[in-house]
């Protein structure tokens, strides 16, 4: 509702009018920080004899203030893509400046009254009333000149807010009836105003985010917000926050260049962006993880054509198209955060924030494309009455520029970007592009790029690489115009050069030779010498190759057909150089041989890598046959000393069975043994080791220490003693090794097993459906120590139980954990087999190791 003292405005608390200094009039004037009026405010302030005329259209790219009566805050049209409509516009433009310049040459007396009679009802100073004036001009849609003389003659004392009721209702569009009108515009407008007096007095964006969220956003159903800064890089920054956890916002508190996030999207394409749910959207940011089912719209702040951020708003549902109101009034929230962002000492930057604002800024900019060897622009942004960006002024140009169309420096410094090149709004789109940088930040960089300039309305073409960034509030545009023939040529001397490759031309008529300069270095000839006719080549070359040059002569000067050779080159200075001669002729219209042309090129260092490369070839396939006779001899070995099967065992009571898997590559062979014997005692002998490498040592180390073990078990000592002396000669060996090993003795008589370890891993027992490793008792590798001792265990066996006893290759993997391997093969191991041979079979058959390694496995049970 409106109170009867100021029709047109919510009602406040209490009756309180809004905070601000009245006049003697009893019209109140919101006041900024720093006692400056507040112009946004504009159409609170205005005493009753300043009014807008009825009966006006209002300008359609009128900014309104954020509270009128009759509807909700009017968003500006959709920004003109097309070059014909800017084109248009810059030639509108420019018919309103001067019929604006006239307005104010007739009319400059009667503004000063009107602000005379502004200073008498605000109390106020010139200055204040000056921008009172303008802002209400802007507001209202109608210029300052027929504003102030309606102030000055009191044409409407009482109609302020009836006016500004029926212009916001023909610029929606609204079909509703009055009463409608005026309840959703005094409902809205409360919220905007109430938002807009917290967002003025807080101190800090996040204060500004806690406001929005409070007063305007919770009544329409959102949960929480986000007040994102963008940096000069297009990086965003969280200035603030309200609804998220503490703990979402310090991860959030800088989104890097390049990150896709819903406020990058809306920062990238310069409009709102909505999603129904985050998940459907498919792109991270704040708080997304805790609420995925919720909706959300990112909505950019900015002013004057620059985005300075991104206003994000979060549901706690889907989100549903929401009706035009609620839209303008989150539009009019966006643009609240941004004058904010702009303008507020204590709004955050991000790490990459813009350094060039100021004055002084700008001229060092101006020092920076001074200091380009590139032509280059710098452009400062051209907004219109309505506020909008409208063009850029080339604000300088710098002394290496260079115009397409041929214009000097002093025709385009200073004017406007449009109208000293109206075709960058042509197929390139290089307006948009240095529009785009302006509004985000993000620079933008294009190679050969079409520039269309007008030279006597005539369009010229040139292609150019171009470069635009921004520098706080400024963009420097550089290009760098190509000239074809000089580019070309630069490629073909490089070319040349990098080839080492000569070119000729030779005239038969009159016997002009042709040479490049680097010809004369191929031959070693300095450049005031006679170049070599081709008649004259076998005189400079080795006497060998005299037939090749003279059937290539044949081909060109006789055949006229082109050809090639290859030939040693003898140069004055004694070195010889491979050379290799391309000719083809040149024919006139009867077929008459008018000229040669072709080129020499250097080979020498082809020739001397292709010699290296058969050296190399014939070394490598030498090499490929020793290592192929080599593993041979290893597996020979291998296989000899352990076939991959044999008989099983004659044990009483005990059933006995061996595996031995090679290793997949004849190179991975390995030293991985077993052993399996009946002792003059009656007690078997289990025993599997690993010796450490691979190839022809770790297989004869593998034989010694098999045998040795062999020879140490007739003395009749336990496992543990075995292994400390087959430590001893691990160790002694002529050629120390380490490795690894597991010892058993199987008592059948008592169904006791001994045994002991050394770095190797445990064996496993398998007791009805349990499968378990035995204890893993002490003792290190073997070899790795001259004297050490071993721990021994010993296991009573029942009928049914099995023992396996096994190497790495096993069930060693990369991917995994040697404790996640072993879990797998006690997985394996529980499977149900009728007889043990199957039960190897079958783990073999399951193993996941993938070390392509040697496998050894012994497997018992005791029946």
């Amino acid at each position: 509702m409106s109170t009867p003292e100021h029709p047109g405005q919510p009602a406040h608390e209490g009756g309180a009018p809004p905070s601000g200094r009245p006049d003697a009039s009893g019209v109140h004037l919101p006041v900024r920080s720093g006692g400056v009026p507040d112009t946004d405010q504009v159409t609170e302030a205005v005493p009753s004899s300043a009014v807008i005329p009825s009966g006006r259209e209002p300008a359609h790219d009128a900014l309104l203030p954020a509270e009128v009566a009759g509807d909700v805050v009017a968003v500006p049209p959709a920004r003109e893509t097309t070059g014909v409509g800017r084109l248009a516009a810059t030639v509108e433009r420019l018919r309103s400046e001067i019929r604006a310049a006239q307005a104010a040459a007739d009319g400059r007396a009667l503004i000063e009254l009107a602000k005379g009679v502004l200073i008498e009802r605000l109390r106020c100073g010139p200055t204040v009333a000056a921008q009172q004036l303008a802002a209400l001009a802007e507001e209202s849609g109608v210029s300052r000149l027929e504003l102030a003389a309606d102030i000055v003659n009191q044409a409407a004392r009482d109609h302020v807010t009836e006016i500004a009721t029926g212009f916001v209702r023909r610029t929606s569009g609204g079909a509703s009836t009055a009463e409608d009108d005026d309840a959703d515009a005094a409902s809205v407008g409360v919220r905007l105003r109430t938002a807009e007096s917290g967002a003025l007095a807080a101190d800090d964006t996040q204060a500004v985010a806690e406001s929005l969220l409070d007063h305007a956003l919770t009544p329409l159903g959102a949960v929480a917000v986000a007040v994102w800064t963008a940096g000069s890089d297009a990086s965003l920054t969280l200035a603030g926050h309200a609804g998220f956890p503490a703990d979402e916002a310090v991860r959030w508190r800088y989104v890097p260049p390049g990150v896709s996030t819903l406020a990058r999207q809306a920062l990238s394409e310069r409009q709102a962006v909505h999603a129904s749910t985050q998940s459907a959207l498919g792109l991270p940011s704040i708080g997304w993880t805790q609420n995925p089912g919720g909706g959300r719209v990112a909505v950019p702040a900015g002013t004057g054509g620059r985005v300075h951020g991104i206003l994000e708003i979060c549901w706690p549902g889907r989100l549903e198209p929401q009706p035009p109101q609620i839209e303008r009034q989150i539009e009019a929230l966006a643009e609240l955060c941004a004058h904010t962002l702009e303008g507020r000492p204590g709004a955050a930057l991000s790490p990459a924030a813009d350094t060039w604002a100021t004055t002084q800024d700008l001229s060092e900019l101006v020092d920076l494309a001074e200091g380009l060897y590139d032509p280059a622009l710098v452009l400062t942004p051209f907004l219109g009455p309505d506020g909008r960006l409208g063009d850029f002024r080339i604000h300088h140009v710098n002394s290496h520029f260079v115009d397409p169309a041929g214009r000097p420096r002093s025709a385009v410094n200073g004017a406007l970007l449009l109208e000293a090149y109206p075709m960058a709004l042509g197929g390139s789109g290089l307006f948009e592009k240095i529009e785009r940088v302006y509004a985000t930040g993000e620079p933008f960089r294009a190679r050969r790029m079409t520039l269309t300039a007008l030279v006597d309305q005539v369009p010229l073409d040139a292609v150019a690489d171009i470069s635009a960034s921004r520098h706080g509030s400024s963009v420097l545009l550089i290009w760098r115009v190509e000239d074809d023939a000089a580019r070309l040529a630069s490629l073909l001397q490089h070319a040349q050069r990098l080839g080492r490759i000569g070119g000729f031309e030779e005239t038969v008529a009159t016997g002009q030779i042709v040479w490049n300069d680097q010809l004369f270095d191929l031959y070693g000839r300095p450049r005031s010498a006679r170049p070599v006719p081709l008649e004259e080549l076998a005189a400079h070359a080795h006497p060998d190759d005299a037939v090749a040059i003279g059937r290539f002569l044949r081909s060109v000067l006789h055949h006229r057909r082109a050809a090639s050779a290859a030939f040693r080159l003898q140069r004055p200075d004694g070195v010889t150089r491979h050379i290799r001669v391309i000719a083809e002729p040149v024919l006139d219209a009867d077929q008459r041989l008018l000229a040669v042309r072709g080129a020499y090129q250097d080979i020498s260092a082809q020739h001397w890598t292709e010699v290296a490369l058969a050296a190399t070839r014939d070394q490598l396939a030498q090499t490929e046959q020793q290592a192929a006779e080599r593993n041979r001899l290893t597996l020979q070995l291998q296989h000899a000393i352990m076939p991959p099967t044999q008989a099983p065992l004659d044990s009483p009571g005990l059933q006995i069975a061996v595996r031995y898997r090679p290793a997949e590559s004849e190179s991975m062979v390995g030293g991985d043994w077993y052993d399996a014997v009946v002792l003059p005692s009656k007690q078997v002998m289990l025993c599997v080791g690993d010796v450490a490498g691979h190839g022809i040592e770790a297989a004869t180390s593998m034989v010694v220490l098999r045998n040795a073990m062999r020879g140490l078990a007739i003395t009749g000592a336990g496992p543990a003693q075995l292994l400390s002396w087959l430590n001893l000669v691990a160790h002694y060996l002529t050629e120390p090794v380490t490795a690894t090993a597991v010892c058993g003795l199987y008592d059948p008589h008592k169904g006791t097993l001994r045994w002991a370890r050394a770095g190797h891993l445990p064996p496993v027992l398998i007791r009805g459906q349990k499968a378990t490793t035995l204890r893993t008792v002490s003792g290190i590798l073997l070899g790795a120590v001259s004297e050490t001792s071993y721990e021994e265990e010993e296991l009573e066996m029942a009928p049914g139980d099995t023992l396996l006893m096994y190497t790495d290759g096993l069930v060693e993997r990369r991917d995994e954990s040697v404790q996640d391997s072993l879990a797998q093969l006690l997985t394996n191991a529980r499977i149900p087999t009728t007889t043990l041979e199957q039960r190897l079979d079958g783990l073999l058959t399951h193993s996941k190791s993938d070390t392509d390694d040697d496998t050894c496995l012994i497997g018992i049970r005791v029946v």
